[in-house]
C-alpha cells in the first residue's frame, strides 16, 4: 500500500472520529450550558378572590403554582392561611410550620394557629406563642390586582 494511500485512509478515520465526536457533544454541550426555557410569569400567581373574607379571620386558599426546578417546570398544588387585616392590607403565610414543615392549621377555639406535630402554636400574626418552633411563621409576597390575591416568593421570617 502506497504511503498517499495510507495517509488519506488515516485522515478519513480521524474526520470520522471527529464527526462522531461533534454528534454526541454538541447538543450535551447545548444542553449543559445553553438558556433554560422558563416561563416569564415573574414570579406571582393568582391564589383567588377575597373579596368575601372576613377580617382577621384566617382562611386556607388552596391554588396551583408553577416553579422551576432546573429543566424541569413542575405545576403543583399548594396553599396559603390569608387574614385579612384591613381593606387593603392582607397576609399570606405560608402553609408549613417552622419547626419541621408539618402542616398546621387554625384552631377557632383558641384563636391560633396549631402544628398537630408537635403542638407548636402561633398568633393571628405569626408570631410564636409555644415551641418548639424557632421562628414565627414565614409569609408570601401579596400583591392584589382588584379583589384577586397574588402571591410571589416565601420570604422566611427572622
Amino acid at each position: 500500500m502506497s504511503e498517499q494511500r495510507r495517509d488519506f485512509l488515516v485522515a478519513g478515520i480521524y474526520g470520522l472520529i471527529g464527526l462522531m465526536g461533534a454528534v454526541v457533544g454538541v447538543p450535551a454541550l447545548a444542553y449543559l450550558f445553553g438558556p433554560r426555557k422558563t416561563k416569564a410569569t415573574g414570579g406571582w400567581t393568582e391564589v383567588g378572590d377575597v373579596g368575601r373574607l372576613a377580617p382577621n379571620v384566617p382562611e386556607e386558599m388552596v391554588f396551583r403554582r408553577t416553579r422551576v426546578d432546573g429543566w424541569k417546570v413542575i405545576s403543583e398544588k399548594t396553599s396559603a392561611w390569608v387574614v385579612r387585616k384591613s381593606e387593603k392590607e392582607l397576609v399570606a403565610f405560608a402553609p408549613q410550620c417552622t419547626h419541621l414543615g408539618c402542616a398546621y392549621h387554625w384552631n377557632d377555639g383558641k384563636n391560633e394557629f396549631l402544628c398537630p406535630c408537635h403542638t407548636s402554636t402561633f398568633s393571628i400574626e405569626g408570631q410564636v406563642l409555644t415551641g418548639p418552633a424557632p421562628r414565627a411563621l414565614d409569609r408570601y409576597q401579596v400583591r392584589m390586582d382588584g379583589s384577586k390575591l397574588l402571591v410571589g416568593k416565601i420570604e422566611k421570617s427572622a
